[in-house]
């Protein structure tokens, strides 16, 4: 059991602000590493404070190659000025969706690579929130314990607390059906997915959706949203099928490149996620939420704080 005293959170600076949001639900105290910018492009942090023996938690998006790295060298630090434990929550895995490589392209798969740099750091815990593929979490030799944290608990809550009335939940593609399928059990309402097929690395085409929409507020649930172009797609096949109104629903919200304005002229009318994809706000068409309160569990749960 570790002592709330013992405990130094700490982030990388993509996910500063999700780390101040997880101090507050856990009442301790968040810890901000001290860095400086060299003219040379070289990166300064240390720990303001010692962390030997302490049980150092460090949340980390690893959205982008910088931040990926920083989350290397702050569980090297943590290793090298001896933290007791060191205990990482990846919110959003950056290259999730490489999680294999095709045969004969000598592509990488950096989403298995990449997560087993993390890994090979030596971390005693990673816990990773909505994963893609969950074949990254067996990219070690057993020796970490690795969890992977399902968002369903403040789904359903966010759903219910929506507003939102005669819903039914629909998957973009078979895939990620299941997912959809439990949602909809604990929301005691009907779901369906969409025909989707892929033809480029970010090309769909979504050919149909089951009329079980028709009369009801479509809501598209996914695990990410990067461009956008299949959920549009599936928005458009909803309306086709009779659907009144439709809502996207994802965890990370990537929104990469001009995706927002977009959705601006799509049939969506709002998009619902999560702050774990760093700097993402609610505004006029996302409703964000938060990931801090489960985290949270998360870390009580395991350090028994």
């Amino acid at each position: 059991m570790a002592e709330k005293e013992n405990v130094v959170l700490i982030a990388n600076e993509a996910s500063t602000e999700l780390g101040y949001r997880l101090a507050e639900r856990l009442w301790i105290t968040f810890t901000e590493m001290e860095r400086k910018r060299f003219s040379d492009g070289e990166t300064y942090h240390a720990f303001p404070e010692s962390i030997s023996g302490k049980d150092l938690i460090i949340l980390g998006a690893t959205h982008n190659d910088s931040s990926h790295q920083e989350l290397m060298d702050l569980i090297s630090g943590g290793r090298y000025w001896n933290a007791a434990s060191i205990n990482v929550i990846i919110p959003y895995l950056g290259y999730s969706t490489m999680e294999r490589a095709k045969p004969g392209s000598f592509e990488l798969p950096k989403g298995v690579t990449r997560t087993r740099q993390i890994f090979r750091a030596r971390p005693n815990f990673v816990a990773f929130v909505d994963l893609h593929s969950e074949a990254v979490l067996h990219a070690h030799a057993g020796e970490i314990r690795a969890k992977h944290v399902w968002t369903d608990s403040l789904v359903v809550e966010k759903i219910k607390e929506s507003g939102l009335q005669d819903y039914v939940l629909v998957s973009p593609d078979y895939g990620f059906s299941k997912r959809v399928a439990r949602l909809a059990s604990f929301l005691n309402c009907p779901h369906t997915a969409a025909d989707k097929d892929r033809y480029d690395t970010d090309k769909t085409i979504v050919s149909q959706v089951s009329n079980v929409v028709k009369g009801k507020t479509a809501i598209i649930c996914d695990d990410m949203i990067r461009t956008g172009g299949s959920i549009i797609q599936t928005a458009e096949r909803c309306l086709d099928a009779g659907a009144v109104d439709v809502v996207a629903m994802a965890t990370h919200l990537v929104m990469a490149g001009d995706s927002l304005e977009k959705f601006r002229t799509s049939p969506v009318s709002k998009i619902i996620g999560s702050d774990t994809y760093p700097g993402r706000e609610s505004n006029d068409l996302m409703d964000v939420y938060s990931v801090a309160p489960l985290l949270a569990e998360i870390i009580e749960d395991h350090l028994h704080i």
